[in-house]
């Protein structure tokens, strides 16, 4: 059911299914509302006293807004959301009932944990988790036709304290970065800052298409991108898709979709045709790291509900359609000051150009210590069919910096503007860097990372993944960075040389990874090996990252993972790919199995009758004879293909292996055999006749709305 538009200026319901700082403000108490404030600032730990007076202000609000239920909102290692609504109903001794909600049951909860991935933190026999109220992200109302519930944004940890989710890393991570920023920052002997924070923006890219035609469709339905399909005489070749008018149908769904968005908070700001046809895009405005995850996970919930009452589906599969774009997730990241200043902006002062290239220096060298764990942060099952091609950028990590940046950075390394011995070295030699903005360079969307004006755009985070390991791993590796840079600082004799000297190491040192040309051209593959930089093509080889020594050292010495929770990812990585390849296969199997043969048999018959009875009548058949023998064959093969496919995945099922083998077959066995499979079934589609062929074509999937 199309909910009615709202048709108040937004302005009048913006966030107000937020318990936000406006709504806190208003309804606490003053001292409540400067204690809890003081908490979310990182100043002191929340206690009962405190939590007891929130809880009852946060349920009264949320009843009043209609909220019968409440949930504690968290995001387990599935990559999802998680939610168990609890209702506010307390019985009374005359047999009535109050709504009751206590600051025990707004601090914390307790989950099933067993049947989340765990990667062995967790056995099925320990079943209890905690859920933690994280009260730097708001509160938020879910409204929908069944009703409104308070969600409560929460970290999820196991028993003994492990990290079973993706917010806790993401805020140990925001931690060890402010700690390690303040430190810089005071060097250059900035004493108002008290918090360094990050923010994010994040893309995202999706498909629509009509549920009439997802439901025909098994593989879309079971797995979230099809498994077969043959290429259609039109696919984006004439770019016209993009940023082409919106269609009406379309538009009412975006104008849905804003709506609910706006009132949990989310800064919706654009929307447009991507450029594959059927394809189109969100961005919200930069928020905080931690809010950003939580934003994107909403819009991503939000986009499946809202596409479901407009008879529409929404696609977050990287790659749902081939021969056309995939879909992505660019995670615009920069780092901010509680002071207002942006850290990778150029500044006036020579001081202030020498903090930015300082900090633009750690994230090079950061990328290219840790490219790998970087590339994994984006590595899927689904991600790994998208990465390469087509505006998504290539496995090999580099940075894009652009020539303005790059040519002070040289100049400076190089001491090509060094004064005479003696001098001070602070102004380079340059007064100032050059005033960038976010066209200073031309953007380069083969860059798997580039500077874009004041931030840096990750562009390689598929659209179904969330944003809190790839801002983890940023987070953390420029952290470690930051910490050895302020180390010096702290040491340095002479400052300014100091400076000098770190950014000739960052360019001599780890230059190899700054790259600002095509990043799909063979000769970049060929440069790249030549420069020793990974180019870790798939999930399956870039999880062994996180068995490094380095690795470890890296999260333990940041207080970001442990060795066991770092383990435990590794194995949930692999475990989530082999399903999701597996998962795909049997689908492709049984499809071909049940769908594909007996349509194309059905053809044949028909064909075979047809030719029979012009034979009968004496006239030539050859054309129809010619067309059963190429139908014959190439369901003989399919046939074979699908045979050969059942007996792999009856193998591995009969003699399963531990999972790094299992992943590994998934990789070189079990998806070229689908591969096969799909190239056979695809030309016997286009051989049927359209009306004979069981699904829906890709013409019709795409461009019949």
């Amino acid at each position: 059911m199309v909910l009615p538009a709202d048709n108040r200026p937004v302005t009048e319901y913006f966030g107000e299914n937020v318990f936000d700082d406006r709504v806190m403000r208003e309804r606490l108490p003053k001292e409540t509302y400067r204690a809890l404030r003081e908490v979310m600032r990182g100043g002191k730990q929340l206690d009962a006293k405190l939590a007891e007076v929130v809880a009852g202000m946060m349920k009264d609000w949320a009843v009043s807004k209609g909220a019968t239920h409440y949930t504690h909102w968290f995001q387990p290692l599935s990559g999802s959301t998680a939610e168990k609504h609890e209702s506010f109903i307390a019985p009374t001794g005359d047999g009535g009932a109050i709504m009751e909600f206590s600051g025990k049951m707004l601090i914390k909860g307790e989950s099933d944990a067993s049947s989340f991935p765990s990667g062995g933190l967790r056995q099925t026999f320990e079943a209890r988790g905690y859920t933690m109220w994280d009260c730097t992200s708001p509160a938020f109302l879910k409204e929908d036709t069944s009703g409104v519930t308070l969600c409560i944004p929460t970290a999820f940890c196991s028993y003994g304290g492990e990290a079973l989710d993706e917010k806790t890393p993401l805020l140990r991570s925001l931690e060890a970065l402010n700690r390690q920023a303040l430190r810089v920052l005071r060097q250059f002997g900035d004493h108002q800052v008290r918090q360094v924070n990050v923010a994010v923006g994040a893309e995202q890219e999706y498909f629509l298409i009509d549920v009439a035609q997802y439901v025909k469709r098994p593989d879309l339905v079971v797995t979230g991108r099809t498994l077969f399909g043959a290429k259609p005489s039109k696919c984006q070749d004439l770019d016209d898709h993009y940023f082409g008018s919106i269609k009406e149908r379309i538009s009412l769904f975006m104008k849905e979709l804003d709506e609910e968005l706006w009132k949990m908070g989310v800064s919706a700001k654009t929307k447009h045709n991507e450029v594959a046809p059927a394809q189109f895009e969100l961005a919200p405005l930069y928020s905080a790291a931690n809010i950003a995850a939580d934003q994107n996970q909403l819009i991503m919930e939000t986009m499946k509900r809202v596409a479901r009452r407009h008879s529409l589906v929404c696609l977050l599969h990287e790659k749902p359609f081939a021969y056309i774009n995939g879909s992505g997730k660019h995670n615009n990241w920069s780092v901010v000051t509680d002071t207002g200043l942006n850290l990778f902006e150029p500044g006036d002062t020579p001081y202030e150009n020498a903090k930015f290239l300082l900090f633009v220096c750690a994230v090079i060298k950061s990328i290219d210590r840790h490219a790998g764990l970087l590339r994994l942060s984006a590595a899927s099952a689904g991600n790994d069919r998208r990465l390469g091609a087509c505006e998504a950028p290539p496995a090999i990590i580099s940075v894009s910096l652009g020539e303005d940046i790059l040519d002070v950075i040289r100049r400076v390394s190089d001491g090509l503007d060094r004064p005479a011995e003696g001098g001070r070295v602070m102004d380079f030699g340059v007064p100032t860097l050059p005033k960038l903005s976010a066209d200073a360079a031309d953007r380069n969307r083969t860059s798997p990372f580039a500077f874009t004006g004041n931030k840096f755009e990750f562009r390689m985070l598929g659209s179904s993944m969330t944003v809190s390991w790839a801002n983890t791993v940023l987070n953390t590796i420029f952290a470690q960075t930051l910490g050895e840079y302020a180390g010096r600082l702290e040491q340095a004799g002479d400052f300014d040389r100091e400076i000098v000297k770190i950014v000739h190491e960052a360019y001599h040192e780890h230059g190899r990874v700054i790259f600002g040309g095509n990043g799909y051209a063979e000769e970049w593959v060929e440069e790249a090996a030549r420069r020793g930089l990974p180019n870790l093509t798939n999930t399956v080889d870039a999880a062994q990252v996180l068995l490094e020594e380095q690795t470890v050292e890296l999260f333990e010495s940041c207080g970001v993972y442990s060795r066991e929770e770092l383990h435990a990812r590794y194995e949930v990585i692999l475990d989530v790919y082999t399903k999701r390849v597996l998962i795909e296969a049997r689908t492709a199997s049984d499809i071909a199995a049940r769908q594909l043969v007996p349509a194309v048999d059905r053809v044949m018959a028909a064909l075979a009758e047809e030719t029979a009875r012009l034979e009968g009548l004496g006239l030539r058949a050859q054309s129809q004879r010619v067309r059963l023998q190429e139908l014959g064959g190439l369901l003989d093969e399919l046939a074979y293909q699908n045979a050969e496919l059942v007996k792999l995945l009856a193998a591995m099922d009969a003699d399963p292996c531990e999972r790094l083998c299992a992943a590994r077959a998934c990789r070189d066995e079990v998806l070229p055999r689908m591969d096969s499979l799909r190239v056979l079934a695809d030309r016997l589609e286009a051989a049927c006749p359209l009306d004979a062929w069981p699904l829906p074509s890709y013409q019709s999937l795409l461009f019949e709305k």
